[in-house]
């Protein structure tokens, strides 16, 4: 195996790094000295799970293109003219970390009614900074941001005054050359769906450039990359794989334009949205001489449209076509300490609370839990009857399919549980989507049996995280040992978007550790509900028991010790 450009092999005494994520680099395989029978090559990198597909020759030239910075493996296996399979050859190559953000605003510049009206551009990458000047009434800061506590975000035009919806921020000069490969990423927290709403946009005075919005159209975000042909503005557009957006949650986006691919890609929530859109031959990029636009869009040169109503944070601009490992990483926000990011998007804690609405005072989202039917409020929890009691609020309270971390204290009613037929399932706290489960915590009853202490019939079952399915089967992750009924059990469970697993606690430890666990996340806007359970087009699965100190995040605690700090008990 020899290297080309634009990397080399490390030696004991020197390892250069080259390139960057994302970067293509040229390999040659060929036989060693003295072996003459080889006719086919498979590789792969480490951070692979399986070999490329077989490419026939004695001496063949190969690209790989690495996706992580950093030392790389590279693995490289010969077939003899019998079949047979060598052993493989592996050497190592440095992969230089990618060029970073030549733009990035945390919008964290002043508090609301501050009177500030600049948000720095905090990028370190190349001399010029880009900040961005708020504009109009209907623009300025918010305390709800995708951070957490202490964070602030950008407010758009979420307000019903009709003077003061037309607010944005905006740099005075071009940020990304759009001719170039460049990537564009925001979270957005949508407020009003009813028109076309943009959050960044860069679109020159011949109309080329991008946006990234939502179109009520379709029902969908989308990354629009357009050109100009002929002195005519033409536009292509990445959508969303699914319709239906919901709002008053964070969702981030990211818009890929690869000059070398010729394709423009969507992500949302850190996970790519279809595959790759090519671009005509006809379109032909250009520099645009737009500036960076946050809130709005110009469609017709001189004139704009389409302003956000919500928050816009953590906005970021690359000039290059970042890989998804990157993408995903943007996704978690991680801090200095690698914990991820989060935002506290619903916090009910019942003690010396009363009556049948249980408020939320701590996140600063406002939504209330309603009780309904056999459901109370004793002072220290939610009281359930098992039959027909619930509490709920309107949903979603974070975006299903993007990363979370929710949790709760619950304590089942094992005397009521045994009234309960064999496989009877309640969830404990979980939100839906439009005819099923999005998520939950469960208990599900497989049992009876003697407690030879008191000889007595207690309830044998498991905890879930995950989703009911209508046939009675479980997407998602069972406690390792049966539950353990008779007092409050903390249960904590994080979905990672961009991976697509979950991760479930009972108190500090990870059950079924030993295993990943892939999990399809269902988007919705249904209720958020502790006590009952939606499966199958109809409410039912009602908890017997006492739930209390119902959190919910948007972000994925990453392990143990940010769950510890975060959530205590």
């Amino acid at each position: 195996m020899t290297f080309g450009a634009p990397y080399s092999e490390c030696l004991p005494d020197v390892c250069d790094a080259a390139g960057g994520p994302g970067t293509v680099g040229h390999f040659t395989f060929a036989p060693h000295t003295g072996d003459s029978n080889n006719t086919a090559y498979e590789y792969k990198l480490a951070t692979s799970t399986s070999w490329s597909a077989p490419i026939s020759g004695s001496t063949v030239s190969v690209s790989i293109t690495p996706r992580l910075a950093g030392t790389q493996q590279v693995q490289v296996r010969a077939q003899d003219s019998a079949g047979r399979w060598g052993e493989a050859e592996v050497k190592q190559f440095n992969v230089a970390e990618g060029q970073a953000a030549i733009g990035r605003w945390h919008f964290d510049d002043g508090a609301p009614a501050s009177g500030v009206t600049t948000a720095a551009d905090t990028a370190t990458e190349g001399g010029t900074r880009y900040p961005a000047t708020l504009h109009t009434t209907g623009a300025g800061w918010s305390s709800l941001a995708r951070r957490g506590e202490g964070d602030r975000s950008l407010w758009l035009n979420d307000t019903s005054d009709t003077a003061s919806q037309s607010g944005y921020a905006a740099t005075a000069a071009p940020v990304v050359n759009t001719q170039s490969s460049f990537t564009v990423s925001a979270w957005a927290y949508l407020a009003d769906g009813s028109d076309f709403r943009t959050v960044v946009s860069e679109t020159g005075s011949d109309g080329s450039g991008f946006a990234l919005y939502y179109s009520p159209s379709v029902q969908r975000w989308v990354f629009l990359w357009s050109w100009s042909e002929n002195g005519v503005r033409k536009y292509l557009g990445a959508n969303a794989d699914a319709a239906g957006v919901p709002l008053k949650v964070w969702t981030h986006l990211t818009g890929v334009y690869d000059a070398q691919a010729r394709t423009i890609s969507l992500y949302v929530n850190g996970r790519l949205q279809g595959s790759p859109v090519a671009l005509p031959d006809t379109a032909k990029a250009t520099t645009s001489n737009g500036t960076l636009q946050f809130g709005r869009a110009s469609f017709t040169p001189g004139t704009y449209e389409d302003y956000w109503r919500g928050r816009v944070d953590e906005a970021a601009v690359w000039q290059r076509a970042l890989p998804d490992e990157e993408i995903a990483s943007e996704d978690g926000l991680p801090d200095a300490d690698h914990e991820a990011g989060v935002e506290l998007m619903g916090a009910w804690n019942p003690d010396g609370a009363s009556g049948t609405l249980l408020a939320d005072s701590t996140s600063g989202y406002g939504r209330a839990l309603s009780l309904a039917g056999g459901a109370s409020l004793d002072g220290s929890a939610i009281v359930l009857n098992g039959t027909d009691g619930a509490a709920t609020t309107s949903g979603p309270v974070v975006d299903d399919t993007a990363s979370f971390t929710a949790t709760t204290l619950v304590d089942v009613d094992s005397n009521a549980l045994l009234t309960k037929p064999v496989g009877y399932t309640a969830q404990v706290v979980g939100q839906r989507g439009a005819d099923g489960s999005a998520w939950g915590f469960w208990y599900q009853l497989t049992g009876t049996d003697i407690d030879p202490g008191t000889d007595t019939t207690v309830p044998v079952g498991n905890w879930y995280f995950g989703r009911l399915n209508t046939d009675g089967s479980f997407d998602g992750v069972v406690s390792d040992e049966a539950a353990v009924l008779g007092s409050p059990v903390r249960m904590t469970g994080t979905y990672d978007a961009p991976s697509g697993t979950i991760h479930f606690y009972l108190g500090p430890d990870e059950n079924g550790a030993d295993g990943t666990h892939p999990y399809a996340a269902v988007g919705g806007s249904g209720e958020f509900a502790a006590g009952k359970g939606y499966v199958g087009g109809a409410w039912g699965h009602y908890l017997p028991g006492a739930v209390s100190d119902i959190r919910l995040w948007a972000g994925a605690m990453v392990d143990q010790k940010q769950i510890i700090d975060i959530i205590g008990d």
